[in-house]
């Protein structure tokens, strides 16, 4: 029998791309802990977007996970990260400086190995980040990325792949093994199978060759076994609930089909079993985004990996605007094929989500996405083919940058607004402690970052809470009766509602309810009508989203054009400008706050 390698990708690929990586650690370390028990010794353990979800959503901080699921796991345990190039952990390239901070840290805090890409398959965004995994001291998994183009287009071939393995040999990148990575799960297993083979033959027969894909086309499990008969060494698996559908296959399921074969796993199935069914006990109160969960036979004609479907679906849910998912996911082939075809997994996926998204919602190509429009600019490297130069020409316009071929580390290197000086200042700024820590999750996770170590990170987990779930039921009940008691600064008082009449506590008084607080715009109407010449103009959000930055103080003067505040959505910044000049009169949002579109923003005095 030959022995075949797996890595659980529960705890990290899993949660990200069933929760969009919303979890707590607390909820699911006890479950690494009986894996490790029941033999499970190579686990991914963070990197990707688990690094930046713990700041932006679990109020947590991620090196103090890292070290926890070390503790738990053991010394002698392979915990792996995911990086992505010279992006590291988060959609924007970083400078030199914090992409070797990146492995030292991933060491400092327990790492044993770094699975290392760049989505774009530019090998010279692998060769300075693999070298400074190798010097921290760390294993390194060179990467090269796959998927499927719909029918008709051409680019991602065996040819293509060969081509990148032999640029990636051919540059002296040091590294221990070999991982092909399909993250949207649509490459055919004739495909994998071609390019395993193909890589064993340039490789030689000790090099170890990893294959990751996801179930969601459907096809992962025929894909395994294409490569595990081409030559791979090792395959990366997950656990109920966090399998199949978006995820990984699981390990029993593929423990199944590897029966009656010359291939065996080497795990004791039922003790597997009842680490599943512990998992399944600790994620039960999370909320399960049914899409993750499905099979999309859609996905190859507009390929969305599973760690980055739930993640937006979330995002989209968190605005109110899930309704709109099925005409973002069929933008999505248009703005791949426009792109330059890189491969469709964080950081460039999300920059095809994100220009999809403003194309169904303020018409194509009608506003650019800032990492879309910086990738087919060159500011990330080189795609595999020419991006649609009529794509190129509005993004140049609408970003106001000319396209580039230099090099995205000397681009980067040169950037006062990057690295680990401007990482000082923010942290000085905020009077924050200077450590090679707080040093990264400036760098890396900017604002959000800073209110984190503030203690002003909120929580965006998304659990089922049953004790609200049951005051919501006791609510709708109320509503439906017209009956209720109202509890106000531990006084209670006996409500009924009959038409425009309320009686509280035997009393009757007329109400009348207005969608909306009123306040600001009386105070407006007001001001305008008393006779001074002054005027008011409100300023609405186009968009929902969240406030990052409030740039303008109340009282202070604006010119029309000047950027208000900043509002985010879908991890994309937005300014928010004056429409007018004049004095900002008032400011309706705080900072971290959600608004919805229409939301009243500000109050300009003019």
């Amino acid at each position: 029998m030959k022995k075949v390698d797996f890595m659980m990708t529960a705890f990290r690929d899993g949660f990200q791309s069933v929760f969009g990586a919303r979890v707590f650690s607390q909820d699911f370390l006890p479950v690494v802990e009986e894996a490790a028990a029941a033999g499970i010794t190579h686990f991914e353990a963070g990197g990707g977007a688990l690094f930046q979800a713990a700041y932006f959503y679990s109020n947590e901080d991620a090196f103090q996970v890292m070290d926890n699921f070390r503790k738990i796991a053991g010394p002698s345990a392979n915990l792996q990260t995911l990086a992505r190039g010279i992006n590291v952990v988060g959609l924007d390239s970083q400078p030199r400086d914090i992409i070797k901070l990146h492995a030292q840290l991933m060491h400092k805090h327990g790492i044993s190995t770094i699975r290392n890409f760049d989505a774009l398959n530019d090998v010279n965004n692998l060769i300075y980040s693999g070298k400074c995994i190798v010097e921290a001291g760390l294993k390194h998994e060179v990467t090269v990325t796959m998927m499927e183009l719909p029918p008709g287009c051409a680019g991602h071939t065996v040819e293509f792949y060969e081509g990148v393995l032999r640029k990636i040999l051919d540059s002296g990148i040091p590294y221990d093994s070999v991982c092909f990575k399909d993250a949207s799960g649509t490459s055919t297993p004739r495909k994998v199978h071609e390019t395993i083979k193909m890589a064993r033959r340039l490789l030689g027969k000790d090099i170890r060759i990893v294959f990751h894909s996801h179930e969601t086309a459907g096809c992962s499990v025929l894909a395994y076994m294409s490569a595990l008969e081409a030559g791979a060494d090792q395959l990366d698996l997950s656990m109920v609930p966090m399998s199949g559908g978006t995820c990984q296959p699981d390990l029993l399921t593929m423990w199944h089909a590897l029966r009656g074969t010359e291939y065996d796993l080497g795990i004791d199935p039922r003790k597997i079993m009842k680490v599943e069914e512990s998992l399944k006990n600790a994620m039960k109160d999370y909320f399960m985004p049914p899409e993750a969960t499905k099979v999309n036979p859609l996905i190859p004609f507009f390929p969305m990996p599973g760690g980055a479907l739930t993640a937006n679906t979330q995002m989209l849910r968190d605005n109110n605007l899930m309704d709109k998912y099925p005409e973002i996911i069929a933008a999505m082939g248009e703005a791949v094929a426009k792109g330059g075809f890189g491969t469709s997994v964080t950081p460039v996926s999300q920059f095809y989500f994100q220009q999809a998204f403003n194309n169904v919602m303020f018409g194509p190509w009608k506003k650019i996405a800032e990492g879309y429009g910086k990738m087919v600019l060159g500011y990330f490297g080189h795609t595999p083919a020419e991006p649609d130069p009529e794509v190129v020409k509005i993004a140049a316009e609408q970003l106001k940058l000319e396209p580039t071929r230099e090099n995205p580390l000397d681009l980067n290197d040169a950037n006062p607004a990057k690295g680990r000086k401007a990482a000082v200042a923010m942290l000085e700024a905020n009077q924050l402690p200077i450590t090679d820590e707080n040093i990264f999750i400036a760098a890396s996770c900017s604002d959000k970052g800073i209110r984190f170590l503030k203690g002003e990170g909120t929580i965006g987990v998304r659990k089922i809470d049953k004790k609200a779930e049951a005051e919501k039921a006791a609510k709708q009940d109320a509503a439906v009766t017209g009956e209720m008691t109202v509890s106000v600064n531990g006084k209670s008082f006996g409500v009924k509602l009959s038409g425009n009449t309320a009686e509280i506590n035997g009393r009757k008084y007329e109400f009348g309810v207005t969608a909306g607080i009123a306040q600001v715009q009386k105070q407006v109407a007001e001001a305008a009508s008393s006779g001074s010449t002054e005027q008011f103009k409100e300023i609405h959000s186009t968009l929902p989203g969240a406030v990052v930055r409030i740039l303008v103080k109340p009282g202070s003067p604006v010119k029309e054009g000047e950027s208000i505040l900043v509002l985010e959505a879908m991890k994309m910044e937005t300014m928010v400008t004056a429409p007018v000049s004049g004095v900002l009169a008032s400011c309706q949002v705080k900072e971290g706050e959600q608004v919805q579109a229409g939301a009243l923003l500000a109050v300009i005095k003019h």
